[in-house]
């Protein structure tokens, strides 16, 4: 399942990246794509950049994956 997680977590980072280099691209394209990829970094890297309380949300990203992502 871990597998399937990861490739989900990459998936989602790319489509925020997509997004985020889109919505900045119109205001401020010279740092529209290096915004994107920072976004999508933050988070592959930690899911939850902006603090508070990231175990909680950790635990709901896990369970939506678990209802996307076939059982064993």
């Amino acid at each position: 399942m871990a597998f399937a997680y990861q490739v989900l977590d990459i998936v989602i980072a790319g489509i925020l990246a997509g997004v985020t280099t889109f919505a900045f691209a119109s205001v401020a394209p010279r740092i529209a794509t290096d915004m994107g990829v920072l976004f999508a970094a933050l988070y592959y890297f930690s899911r939850n950049p902006w603090g508070g309380n990231g175990e909680a949300i950790n635990e709901a990203v896990d369970g939506v994956y678990a209802r996307l992502v076939p059982g064993k």
